[in-house]
């Protein structure tokens, strides 16, 4: 059965996976966020409850 020979597989498996890890990292990690996190997002917000009837 052709389904049980490993060997054009395991090659599409090293293939994939050697473009996963050496050039799709570098490309992600050059990303930068257009929204860096500043001090007013830590503030604590203030809840207020829920006044609605549950029925």
């Amino acid at each position: 059965m052709p389904q049980l020979d490993p060997a054009p597989w395991f090659a599409i498996l090293t293939f994939s996976w050697l473009i996963f890890l050496t050039i799709i990292p570098p490309k992600v990690m050059a990303h930068k966020s257009p929204n860096p996190p500043s001090l007013l997002a830590k503030k604590k917000q203030e809840l207020t409850s829920w006044t609605w009837p549950w029925h």
